[in-house]
């Protein structure tokens, strides 16, 4: 089985470098795909990314694991894949124009180095036209971030960045785990139970999504 991993705003590939060893411990082959938000445009970001699947993936069983505006990509992807995964797997995925995405997109610099791509995480129309994905699919958000009289997000759960309703899809399950936004794909338990349940996909282990 393959796996197909894309980063978020802001990092590379190797972002998901120790998520790669894991899986790759586990008998899951990771591939890295990657972009740079203030030098591409999104709809040619997408089309890389679609053919990189279909290139890597081939014909045989594979997932995808997202982080974050990863996820946002992998959701405009998937109706144009004829070979859909097995199962996706979103870390920490911005759902709607999050209380961060309104704030720094006001600011000029921030604006900047968002690019065209990141910008659409600040556009309600946007964020709301994206398909809820129609394989198998699993959200992951931390709630490590800071709760209380200081914090930005009172108390609501959050992971730093995203508080955990901004998070969310119709009828699609949510984990919460102990991490913030920027280090949920090193999670152990977020991996450990991308394999489980990758595994039930093919029929290869047991458990439920």
């Amino acid at each position: 089985m393959d796996a197909i991993l894309i980063h978020g705003m802001g990092r590379k590939p190797m972002a998901m470098s120790i998520l790669g060893a894991r899986l790759l411990a586990a008998g899951i082959r990771p591939h890295f795909f990657g972009y740079m938000v203030a030098l591409e445009s999104w709809e040619h970001c997408v089309l890389r990314y679609e053919r990189f699947i279909n290139r890597r993936a081939g014909a045989g069983d594979y997932i995808i694991v997202g982080h974050s505006l990863g996820t946002v990509l992998t959701r405009a992807v998937l109706p144009r894949l004829m070979h859909k995964p097995k199962a996706c797997f979103f870390l920490a995925p911005p759902t709607r124009v999050c209380k961060a995405a309104r704030t720094f997109g006001r600011r000029g610099v921030a604006r900047f180095f968002m690019g065209r791509m990141g910008r659409v995480l600040t556009s309600d129309s946007f964020m709301t036209s994206l398909p809820v994905p129609d394989v198998p699919t699993k959200i992951y958000a931390g709630v490590a971030g800071p709760r209380g009289r200081f914090s930005p997000f009172g108390e609501e759960p959050n992971d730093g960045l995203l508080m955990v309703n901004e998070t969310l899809l119709p009828n699609i399950p949510v984990q919460t785990v102990p991490a913030l936004h920027t280090f949920i794909m090193n999670s152990k338990t977020v991996t450990e139970d991308i394999v489980r349940i990758a595994m039930r996909q093919t029929g290869i282990g047991s458990g439920i999504l």
